[in-house]
C-alpha cells in the first residue's frame, strides 16, 4: 500500500492544542481510483506549503479504491482554508461524482503527540 509518509511543513510549538482531521474516500470505480492519484502531487505540494499545516500524510489503497489522510493543524480555520483553496478546492469538487463513500473525523491533541498514528486515525474514523 503507497504511504505518503508524515511531513511536518511548519513544527508546531511543544506542548501546543493542535487540530487533527482524519479521512477515509472510497472511489466507485479503479478509474476514479486512479483520478485521484493523479490529484495527489498537487495537493500534497499544497499542504507543504499551507500556513498552519503542522503535518499531513496519506495511505493509498489503490485496488481497493480507498484512500486514508490524516493532518494536523493549527486552527480549524487554517484547515478550512486549505481545504477551500489553491489545489484542494478544485481536486475535491472535481472528483465528487467520482466518490462511493467517505469518512471524517477531527479531534484535538497536543503537539507533543504529533505525528498521530494510523491506528488512532482508523479507530475514530470508525
Amino acid at each position: 500500500m503507497p504511504v505518503l509518509p508524515w511531513t511536518t511543513p511548519n513544527p508546531p510549538p511543544p506542548s501546543t492544542e493542535v487540530h487533527v482531521f482524519a479521512s477515509r474516500f472510497e472511489t466507485r470505480t479503479l478509474l476514479g481510483a486512479l483520478m485521484f492519484l493523479a490529484r495527489t502531487p498537487r495537493v500534497w505540494r499544497q499542504v507543504s506549503r499551507a500556513p498552519g499545516a503542522y503535518g499531513a500524510s496519506l495511505k493509498a489503497e489503490p485496488f481497493k479504491r480507498t484512500f486514508w489522510t490524516l493532518s494536523a493543524w493549527e486552527s480549524p480555520r487554517a484547515l478550512e482554508d486549505f481545504a477551500r483553496s489553491g489545489a484542494h478546492g478544485p481536486a475535491a469538487r472535481g472528483l465528487a461524482a467520482q466518490m462511493k463513500d467517505s469518512g471524517f473525523a477531527a479531534w484535538t491533541a497536543t503537539s507533543d503527540d504529533l505525528p498521530v498514528s494510523w491506528a488512532e486515525a482508523r479507530r475514530r474514523l470508525g
